[in-house]
C-alpha cells in the first residue's frame, strides 16, 4: 500500500473508531456534522498515526498564525496541507496590483456548489451576480470602494448625526438652566438618563428583529421620523413627568439603530473595511458635538423670544433637523447593492459590473453574508442559537465596562463647566476642543488596529489613556478650586481614543453568520447601554463638586477593563488552538465531508477561527 493510501485509510478507520466511541456520538456516517466536542480531542489524537498527511487532490495552505487575516490562502490544487482551510468562510481581499484567485475561496467547485446552493435556499437577493469566476482589476476595485463611500458611508454618517443630535443636546439643554426652569434636580437628571439608556438597552434587540424582517432600508427611516416628533415635543415640557417620559420614547425609539445600521453597512463592506467606515460613523459623534456646540450657542441665545426658554428652541430646531434627515433616508438607503434602481433613482447607482464587483467581494470575504435574504425574520431557533454563542461575551463583557470611567465626566462635563464659572455660552464652545482630538484619535487608533491587523493590544490604549485622567480627577488638590487646570484634566480625558469601531467590527467578524451577527450586534450595543445606565449613578448629588466616592469607583473600573482586553485575546487564540487540533485530526475525505454535512453555523464550526 502506497503511503498515500495508508495515510488515508487508517486515519478514517481509527477516527472513525475513536469518534464513535465518544460522548459526543456524531460522526460522518450518520450524515450529519462531526458535532464532537473539544473533551474528545485526547481519544481522537490517542488513535491517530504518527505519520505526516500527504497531499490528496484538494489541499490548503496553512495559518501563519492563530489570527485568521493574517497571510490566509484558500484552496488549490497540489499545495501541502500544512495548515486547516477555511475554504467555506471567506477573509479580507487585499488590494494589490491585481485580484489574485488564490485569494478566491470559490475556485474550489466543491465550496462553489456549496455556498451556491445555500443562496439559492435562502432566496438572497443577489444570488443573480454570485459569480466564482468573476475577475476584476485594484483600480476597479479602490474606485467602487470610493463610491461606496460617497454613497453609502457618507449617508450612514448623515442618519448617525441625526441620532446624536436628539441623543445628546440635553447636555447642551442644562447649560441654559434647564433643571431649574423645569423644578427638577441632579438626581432627576440622573435618573431621566437612566430611563433613556434603560429603554435604548431594552429596544435593541426587538428593534434588530424587526430591521432583519423588514430590512434595514425601511426601518431605519421609520425610526428617526417617529423620534423626531418626540424629539420637537420637548420643547414643550412642563415638569418632572413630561421629562421623564420624553426620555423613556426617545431611548425606547432610537434603541436597535446602530447595530440597524451596522447591519446595512455589511451589506456593502468587507470584514476588514467595514471597522474603518465604522470609524467615520463614529467621529460623527464628535463632529455632531462641534457643530451641536455652535448651534447652541445661537439657539439659547434666543430665550426670551415667544416667552420661550432657549432650551425649548433647542429641542424644537434640533428635532426639525432629525426629521428631515429621516423623510430623506426613504430615499437614500437602497435594500442592498443589486437593488439601488428604482422610480426616483431610474439609472441606480451602479453598473451591472460595478453590481456583480460589490456582491462578489463581499462574498469572498465571507460567503456566510449571503445565507439569509434581507427581509427574512430569525426564527426562534436561530435566536437561541445566537444568544448562547458563548465564544462572543467576553466581547459583551467588554463593552459593559469599557465606556464607563469616560461616560460621567462626559455627561457632566456642561454641569462641571458651569460649576467653575464659564458663562452658558462659554460653557458650549469649550466642549469643542475635546471633540476634535476625540475625532484624531478616533481615526488613527482604528487605523492602527487595521495596519497591524491587531485588535485586543490596540484597543487597550483606551484605558491606558483614561487611567492617568481619573486618577488626577481623583487625588488631585486642585480639581474644582484651579479651573483652568480642571478643564485641560477633563478635555484630555474625553479626546479619548475610542475603540467603539473596532469592537463593534471585532464582534462582526466574530459572528461568522447574518444570524448571529444581527443579534450579537444588538447584545454587545445593550452590554454598552447596560454599562452606560451603571454610569449614571456614578456621580450622585450629595458627592458634588469633588464626586471623590464617583471618581474611585471609576478609577477601579478603570483598572478592570485593562486585563480583559488581554485575557480576551488569550481566550481567542486558546479557542483557535483547540479547533486546529480538532481540525488537523481529520483526515482529508473527514474534512471534506464535514464541510458538506456539519449543521453546525456561525463561530462554531471547526474550521472557523476567532480574530483577535
Amino acid at each position: 500500500m502506497s503511503p498515500a493510501r495508508y495515510t488515508a485509510n487508517l486515519g478514517r478507520n481509527s477516527v472513525d473508531s475513536a469518534i464513535s466511541n465518544t460522548p459526543s456520538d456524531s460522526i460522518i456516517k450518520d450524515g450529519n456534522s462531526l458535532g464532537f466536542e473539544l473533551s474528545d480531542l485526547s481519544v481522537v489524537e490517542s488513535t491517530l498515526p504518527p505519520l505526516p498527511r500527504l497531499s490528496t487532490k484538494m489541499s490548503y495552505q496553512p495559518l501563519a498564525s492563530d489570527d485568521p487575516d493574517e497571510q490566509k490562502t484558500y484552496g488549490s490544487l497540489d499545495i501541502p496541507p500544512t495548515r486547516s482551510p477555511s475554504p467555506l468562510l471567506g477573509e479580507s481581499l487585499r488590494v494589490e496590483d491585481y485580484v489574485s484567485d488564490i485569494e478566491n475561496p470559490f475556485l474550489d467547485t466543491e465550496t462553489a456548489e456549496y455556498w451556491r446552493h445555500v443562496y439559492e435556499n435562502c432566496q438572497y437577493e443577489c444570488r443573480h451576480v454570485f459569480n466564482p469566476k468573476l475577475e476584476w482589476s485594484a483600480e476597479e476595485e479602490k474606485e467602487l470602494v470610493r463610491k461606496l463611500d460617497w454613497k453609502v458611508c457618507l449617508w450612514a454618517c448623515v442618519m448617525f448625526f441625526g441620532l446624536q443630535v436628539d441623543r445628546g443636546n440635553l447636555s447642551q439643554a442644562v447649560s441654559d438652566n434647564m433643571l431649574d426652569d423645569l423644578g427638577l434636580n441632579t438626581n432627576d437628571y440622573n435618573y431621566g438618563h437612566s430611563i433613556f439608556l434603560v429603554s435604548f438597552l431594552l429596544a435593541e434587540l426587538p428593534s434588530q428583529l424587526v430591521s432583519k424582517a423588514v430590512g434595514p432600508d425601511r426601518w431605519i427611516p421609520m425610526q428617526m421620523v417617529l423620534w423626531s416628533f418626540v424629539a420637537i415635543s420637548q420643547c414643550s415640557l412642563t415638569g418632572r413627568g413630561s421629562f421623564l417620559l420624553t426620555r423613556s420614547l426617545l431611548g425606547f425609539l432610537e434603541g436597535g439603530f446602530i447595530p440597524d445600521l451596522v447591519l446595512w453597512l455589511s451589506y456593502f463592506y468587507t470584514s476588514r473595511e467595514l471597522p474603518i467606515r465604522l470609524s467615520y460613523f463614529w467621529t460623527t459623534l464628535s463632529v455632531t458635538g462641534i457643530i451641536t456646540s455652535l448651534l447652541a450657542f445661537a439657539l439659547l441665545h434666543l430665550r426670551g423670544v415667544f416667552g420661550w426658554e432657549g432650551w425649548r428652541w433647542l429641542f424644537l430646531v434640533e428635532g426639525s433637523i432629525t426629521l428631515c434627515i429621516g423623510i430623506a433616508s426613504f430615499f437614500m438607503m437602497p435594500a442592498s447593492a443589486v437593488q439601488t434602481k428604482t422610480w426616483f433613482r431610474p439609472k441606480g447607482w451602479f453598473t451591472e459590473r460595478e453590481e456583480a464587483i460589490v456582491v462578489n467581494r463581499v462574498l469572498r470575504d465571507d460567503p456566510s453574508k449571503g445565507d439569509m435574504h434581507n427581509r427574512q425574520a430569525l426564527t426562534p431557533k436561530r435566536l437561541w442559537e445566537a444568544l448562547k454563542d458563548f465564544d462572543l461575551w467576553p466581547l459583551y463583557a467588554i463593552g459593559f465596562c469599557a465606556y464607563v470611567p469616560q461616560s460621567p465626566p462626559k455627561a457632566y462635563l456642561t454641569l462641571t463647566l458651569r460649576s467653575l464659572r464659564f458663562s452658558t455660552f462659554n460653557t458650549n464652545l469649550l466642549t469643542i476642543p475635546a471633540d476634535v482630538i476625540h475625532i484624531i484619535n478616533l481615526i488613527l487608533l482604528t487605523r492602527l488596529s487595521e495596519w497591524l491587523n491587531e485588535r485586543s493590544l490596540v484597543a487597550i490604549i483606551q484605558p491606558l489613556w483614561t487611567l492617568p485622567c481619573i486618577f488626577a480627577l481623583r487625588f488631585w488638590g486642585g480639581v474644582v478650586e484651579d479651573r483652568w487646570g480642571t478643564y485641560a484634566i477633563l478635555i484630555t480625558l474625553l479626546s479619548y481614543p475610542y475603540c467603539h469601531a473596532i469592537l463593534v467590527g471585532w464582534c462582526s467578524k466574530n459572528s461568522n453568520n447574518v444570524g448571529t451577527r444581527t443579534v450579537s450586534a444588538a447584545l454587545y450595543n445593550m452590554s454598552v447601554q447596560a454599562g452606560n445606565v451603571y454610569a449614571s449613578y456614578i456621580y450622585r448629588d450629595d458627592d458634588k463638586p469633588l464626586y471623590r466616592r464617583g471618581n474611585t469607583t471609576l478609577l477601579v473600573i478603570n483598572l478592570i477593563s485593562m486585563p480583559m482586553f488581554l485575557l480576551t485575546k488569550l481566550y481567542y487564540v486558546w479557542r483557535n488552538k483547540q479547533k486546529e487540533r480538532l481540525w488537523n485530526a481529520l483526515t482529508e475525505e473527514q474534512q471534506i465531508e464535514y464541510r458538506k454535512t456539519t449543521k453546525l453555523q456561525g463561530s462554531r464550526r471547526l474550521d472557523f477561527r476567532f480574530a483577535h
